[in-house]
């Protein structure tokens, strides 16, 4: 057998190390909400069981936990749609140079250095110069589109600057329309970027908790409620809440890789097809 290395061993304890830092909380959290009733915020356990998840689902004397994750899902879903087709539209018109696209380019990736708090702060003042609403589904909707945007531009970008151009001839040489050629070309083989920047978005939104701090309004998003619930709720049904809330997100981001695998599955079988009958 080959011997490995000092170095091999050194990077391998540092990558470990570098793994436990970074999903050690999270596990934390995890072990702790199955404490049993008499648990507390801290080790040691006071036995294990389920009582803090089933207390999560009864009425909480604080707080709006189920409704924040409505709030926090309707948004995410909302800011997932727009930024994919704002990132297929600015991805398909970047692809050929324009006046004032150099500036352009800067200003949407300077929102990413802008600090979060500053943004909200600056659509929530935005919003009552203006004499409208501060609210979850418009100010909140708007601030954190200055967060999901850049990234899913950014992601369209490098997919049109290796796009193929021939696959367009082709489907124009056939005598198809500018839509059609987008709707039944383009698209298709952008499929799989589509689904990474919808996750994006998605993702991004639902946790997003600085640009929604002061443009929510009255009614909190879920990353909110937690916030306030650590200042009040000294019991485990917090850990309990963590764990779902991440149990579900890997849900989701578990949804979109399926949905990229039968997409590429998809794509095998009908090129596989189109051989055949050649």
């Amino acid at each position: 057998m080959e011997r490995r290395s000092t170095g091999f061993w050194l990077l391998t304890i540092f990558f470990g190390l570098f793994l436990l830092f970074l999903y050690g909380p999270t596990i934390t959290i995890g072990i702790l909400s199955f404490q049993g009733p008499g648990g507390g915020l801290t080790f040691p356990m006071q036995g294990a069981s389920l009582h803090w998840f089933r207390d999560l689902f009864r009425e909480q004397a604080v707080g709006d936990i189920w409704g924040a994750f409505r709030r926090s899902f309707a948004l995410g879903l909302m800011v997932m749609v727009t930024t994919v087709i704002v990132s297929v539209m600015g991805g398909l018109a970047f692809r050929k140079r324009f006046a004032g696209s150099g500036i352009l380019f800067y200003l949407i990736i300077a929102s990413l250095v802008i600090p979060s708090i500053l943004v909200s702060l600056g659509v929530g003042l935005i919003f009552n110069q203006f004499g409208l609403r501060v609210h979850w589904a418009s100010s909140g909707f708007g601030s954190q589109l200055t967060w999901t945007l850049p990234f899913g531009l950014l992601i369209m970008f490098a997919v049109f600057n290796r796009f193929d151009k021939s696959y367009e001839e082709a489907a124009r040489d056939q005598g198809a329309s500018a839509w059609q050629t987008i709707r039944f070309v383009v698209l298709p083989i952008i499929a799989p970027s589509l689904i990474g920047v919808g996750l994006f978005g998605f993702t991004l939104s639902y946790d997003e908790f600085a640009r929604t701090l002061l443009t929510a309004g009255s009614y909190n998003t879920l990353p909110l409620e937690i916030y306030g619930m650590t200042t009040n709720v000294t019991t485990p049904v917090i850990y309990a809440l963590g764990t779902l809330t991440t149990a579900f997100s890997l849900l989701i981001i578990g949804a979109f890789l399926l949905a990229a695998w039968a997409g590429a599955k998809r794509r095998a079988r009908l090129g596989s097809d189109a051989g055949k009958g050649v």
